[in-house]
């Protein structure tokens, strides 16, 4: 396991509000949706990114972490994992407080590195699982 479950809770509940979605588009039949959705309805303020910039879930679209003009407290990474290790390194740069990877994306030299830089990280496991299985509410 990639982060112990106070971690996860400390993430998903104190770490901020404002999640930036890597790999969220508009494609339904996509993880990322359906987790966004879990997110939203979690309280969260979802913000799309990916290389479209199309609005998702009502929350205008950016093609990358540098063109969010505000800040983001959590960078949820869905992409394959040979691109997220350079996805954590931007989430660094941008600020952020956490890296989430999602199930299956594992970078273990970037799960070092973004700890290193002093962020909260989990890797591989999904916060639409892991909201019920901490029995968490807002």
């Amino acid at each position: 396991m990639y982060a112990d479950d106070e971690t996860v809770r400390r993430i998903l509940q104190d770490t901020g509000d404002t999640w930036a979605v890597v790999g969220l588009s508009g494609n339904r039949a996509r993880a990322a949706y359906g987790v966004a959705e879990v997110l939203k309805r979690f309280g969260k303020r979802v913000v799309p990114v990916h290389p479209k910039a199309e609005p998702v879930h009502g929350e205008q679209g950016y093609a990358s972490l540098a063109d969010i003009p505000f800040p983001v407290d959590v960078v949820d990474v869905f992409v394959n994992s040979e691109l997220a290790g350079g996805v954590a390194d931007e989430a660094v740069a941008s600020g952020a407080k956490a890296v989430w990877f999602q199930l299956g994306v594992i970078d273990e030299e970037a799960y070092e590195r973004t700890r290193e830089a002093g962020l909260a990280m989990v890797m591989d496991r999904c916060p639409a699982i892991e909201i019920p299985r901490l029995g968490l509410r807002r």
